[in-house]
């Protein structure tokens, strides 16, 4: 039996340092972009680009869920598409070494790649998804949904709304919840209405950073207003005053939804049944913040699974994620996390 059977996107994490003029030819300019496959070998070819000795970590949001609930001593497999090329056989053997069940799809197309660049002490990441974006309904089959607990998404996925729509319809006819993390800002200005519409029909976990639940709530009620500038205490201002009379209809009478809004380090919001959950946690100075989001839903979700309270599974996800903190991505060794492997045996 899987506890958790994760589906997204697979890419290698590759952490590289670059000056602003090499991330201004390669169009790296924005917080996450797209650029395509040769450009990302063009620029990992550059002189002053170490990539041979440079640091290369299965990733992808997914992918990432998947990894650290495995480290906390779940039962967990992943889903996706690769290339049959070394970066492949690196994905694989990092996700295998953590304790993860692959069920990978090959492709002959190049595995997708992010790297993650550190531009004067600010981290961008430039992503090229290549072979994962081949995943499609028709590589999910039943047998493999009814076998899990949960599933969790990757919201970057959501573009493809049929494979969306075949998971969630596989996982709801066996009564199976499904834990969406929307990805980003991005993917939440286009799919907010979707969301909502899956939040509806289908008994679902929603992952939201505050950034993503500010722009959920404008494209929701189709406001023009821009937050901008603002401080973490600001956001969860705004959030606990003006999104949680909408996050408690949204969620009011039933199990599901159950909506997670993740505030780094301020902690957690859960709202649930109608009511809210606030589990505090405290700020540490982050060696690298990728991947703490999906340690966060990783341990959320490995919490609910061993019937943990919702306070407890918030408690747990900001604890865990504070380590990865420490880490860069999901680099971390196994017994980092034996003591939240412990807890949650109990």
């Amino acid at each position: 039996m899987t506890e958790l059977l994760c589906i997204g996107n697979p890419v290698v994490d590759v952490f590289i340092n670059i000056d602003n003029s090499l991330a201004l030819k390669y169009g790296i300019v924005n917080f996450s972009q797209h650029i395509e496959h040769e450009q990302m070998e063009s620029l990992l070819r550059e002189p002053s680009v170490d990539f041979s000795n440079a640091l290369k970590v299965s990733g992808g949001g997914a992918a990432n869920v998947a990894k650290i609930s495995s480290m906390l001593g779940m039962n967990a497999a992943f889903s996706g598409c690769i290339g049959q090329d070394k970066i492949a056989q690196l994905f694989e053997k990092d996700m295998i070494n953590a304790g993860v069940i692959t069920k990978l799809t090959r492709s002959d197309t190049q595995s997708g790649l992010c790297v993650v660049c550190n531009i004067n002490g600010v981290t961008k990441f430039a992503a090229s998804p290549g072979a994962a974006l081949e995943l499609n309904e028709t590589h999910i089959s039943e047998e493999l949904i009814k076998s899990a607990d949960v599933v969790v998404l990757d919201g970057y996925i959501l573009d493809r709304r049929t494979l969306v729509q075949h998971i969630l319809l596989l996982a709801s006819r066996r009564g199976i919840p499904v834990a969406l993390d929307v990805g980003s800002i991005f993917q939440i200005k286009a799919k907010a209405e979707e969301v909502l519409t899956y939040a509806r029909s289908f008994p679902l976990f929603i992952f939201m950073n505050a950034d993503e639940t500010l722009a959920f709530y404008n494209t929701i009620r189709k406001s023009r207003d821009e937050y901008v500038n603002l401080s973490e205490k600001e956001k969860e201002a705004i959030i606990i005053r003006d999104i949680n009379p909408m996050l408690k209809i949204i969620t009011d009478g039933e199990i599901y939804p159950i909506v997670v809004v993740k505030l780094g380090g301020r902690g957690a919001i859960v709202f649930a049944g109608g009511n809210v959950y606030r589990e505090e946690t405290f700020a540490v100075i982050p060696r690298d913040a990728t991947g703490a989001g999906d340690a966060f839903c990783a341990a959320f979700i490995s919490a609910w699974i061993r019937s943990k309270s919702i306070s407890e599974c918030a408690a747990l996800g900001n604890k865990v994620a504070r380590e990865i903190l420490n880490v860069p991505g999901t680099h971390i060794k196994s017994s980092k996390l034996k003591k939240f492997a412990k807890a949650l045996r109990k």
